[in-house]
């Protein structure tokens, strides 16, 4: 995901608070191109638009959007991460309509023209402070009546049953501390339309759907992305598991093996919120 240079607690890429050595991969298997599709067609997406990826990562996304754009739709996609960039070029690049862009998103984005549809999603869980001066920033990107589309977690990592209930009185500690130290937004999918609201987007509406939903034996994919993520955060925050028996160790040991457990239920709000800039104004 972008990360900012300069302007909130994210310093570069490498405070991404996701960043680790796996992540291209986590970002690979992670995407689902059915769930994108289906979301894409909701937003709007039809061939021939001149599209903007913000948050691109790896460019996974970026690839599957420009197949929907076809014939004659072009796409730009953008990251802070100056490696995901690299990334995308390799994997993805290479393909007439297809660009990738290092980019801040706190500063102008104009310079990079207008869109008929801006797809922002997953990204701005990681600013929280920040969240709606970017959104004005990709307004400001839009064609008059493009399309500006806002999709991402509510209750992030937190809806679970049955969790032990060492597990279940830390993790949202684990996860406000997330919030305030590293600009992270937990519950950002409920502020989506209200971005869109206070930007005086037109037409807005708003869908629901489960991002997660993990019950029975879980998939290697959910396996490997939720174990990675649940690491990763809680390395945030280690000094909240100075009283939880054994440790970050213990911790990890226990939530897998929840995980593991087929009679686990986990699922996670998906909120999608898409509106059009003005024709005048």
């Amino acid at each position: 995901m972008v990360a900012t240079k300069s302007k909130s607690n994210l310093t570069n890429s490498q405070d991404y608070l996701m960043e680790n050595e796996d992540e291209a991969i986590r970002l690979e298997v992670k995407t689902d191109p059915a769930a994108l599709h289906r979301q894409a067609l909701w937003c709007g997406l039809k061939p021939g638009m001149r599209v903007l990826d913000v948050g691109c990562g790896v460019g996974k996304t970026t690839a599957l959007l420009y197949e929907m754009i076809q014939p004659e739709g072009s796409i730009v996609g953008i990251d802070f991460s100056e490696s995901r960039i690299l990334y995308a070029k390799e994997h993805y690049g290479g393909k007439k309509g297809v660009e990738f862009c290092r980019q801040d998103i706190h500063d102008s984005m104009t310079g990079l023209g207008q869109f008929d549809l801006i797809w922002v999603r997953f990204v701005l869980e990681y600013f929280r402070r920040e969240s709606l001066d970017i959104v004005k920033k990709l307004k400001d990107c839009l064609k008059p009546g493009g399309t500006l589309c806002l999709i991402d977690l509510d209750y992030n990592c937190l809806n679970h049953y049955e969790l032990p209930s060492k597990i279940a009185e830390l993790l949202p500690k684990i996860m406000a501390l997330l919030d305030e130290k590293y600009n992270v937004d937990t519950f950002v999918g409920r502020k989506l339309y209200s971005f869109l609201y206070d930007n005086s987007l037109e037409n807005i509406e708003v869908n629901l759907e489960a991002h997660h939903l993990i019950y029975g034996p879980a998939k290697e994919t959910d396996i490997f992305n939720w174990t990675k993520k649940v690491e990763i955060a809680a390395k945030k925050a280690d000094y909240l598991f100075n009283e939880y028996d054994g440790g970050y160790s213990a911790f990890i040991s226990d939530f897998e093996r929840f995980f593991l457990d087929p009679r686990r239920f986990t699922y996670t709000p998906l909120i999608l919120c898409k509106g059009t800039r003005p024709l005048l104004g």
